[in-house]
């Protein structure tokens, strides 16, 4: 269930009228670790395997190689859903003693962390000899476009897809939060094993901070945003070695760091 049927009133200045109008469903995802509650997520009920996968995956709670041992414990008609992740105490990364709030949201990565040391990322700097030209882009928006089905019908869907070096489209997958439709893809290409041949994201609202983290763990160098960057994105951009490109539309771009994987 992605979407459902809403009353609403369409109104103008000559007149109103009653029309049924398709909403995307957002509903709780209550993650528990081997029995334990771990966090809940606000999300667009589909995908949740792969949901769970990359969220643990970014959250440096489980990065083996082998698929997540997944247990529906509830799923209701109205999308609210508990599911047990298994994993062996030996492969509990240190994400896991960071533990969440219970409630996590959508839109902010940062929020369900307890202290301001739990938003450090380390690692070695990324470097790629990818480059885009401002038409691949274009062309690949376009792909993305037509792939969303969930925003063509309500409007009110985000969404991230992924591409390799010859602009392939590898996944994409929408949501309530543009977090999540990125721990998606993560999450179905760590299952299939095709996590390393990600070259370039592109998604369909603005990029914060959590953004440019998640594509670093993920080891993606290039980021392609319809819309704004925050500052502290493009900071991170910098430091991390991700080409981050904002306002892409048409032809029209702002890259904000590492230019050098953008032929101009």
């Amino acid at each position: 269930m992605r979407s459902s049927l809403y009353d609403a009133i369409k109104a103008n200045n000559v007149s109103n009228n009653k029309i049924k109008d398709d909403l995307v469903v957002e509903a709780a995802l209550q993650i528990n670790i081997n029995g334990k509650a771990y966090t809940v997520v606000m999300r667009t009920p589909n995908d949740d395997e792969e949901l769970i996968r990359g969220l643990l995956f970014a959250e440096d709670i489980y990065k083996g190689a082998d698929l997540l041992t997944l247990e529906t414990i509830e799923d209701h008609e109205n999308g609210f859903s508990i599911i047990n992740a298994t994993i062996p105490v030996e492969d509990l990364g240190k994400g896991y003693l960071n533990k969440r709030t219970l409630l996590s949201v959508s839109s902010c990565g940062i929020c369900g962390k307890q202290q301001l040391e739990d938003i450090t990322i380390t690692g070695k700097k990324i470097t790629t000899s990818s480059a885009l030209r401002l038409s691949d882009i274009r062309d690949m928006y376009q792909r993305m476009k037509g792939e969303q089905s969930l925003f063509l019908a309500t409007g009110g869907s985000h969404a991230t897809a992924a591409f390799d070096t010859k602009k392939n489209l590898l996944s994409i997958k929408e949501d309530i939060g543009r977090h999540n439709a990125l721990d998606k893809v993560v999450g179905e290409l760590l299952n299939q094993y095709k996590l390393r041949e990600i070259a370039c994201i592109l998604v369909s609202g603005r990029v914060s901070y959590e953004i440019v983290s998640k594509a670093f763990i993920a080891k993606i160098p290039i980021i392609v945003a319809v819309s704004a960057c925050s500052s502290l994105a493009v900071d991170y951009a910098k430091e991390f070695g991700i080409c981050l490109i904002g306002f892409s539309r048409d032809d029209k771009a702002t890259i904000y760091a590492n230019p050098q994987y953008l032929e101009l």
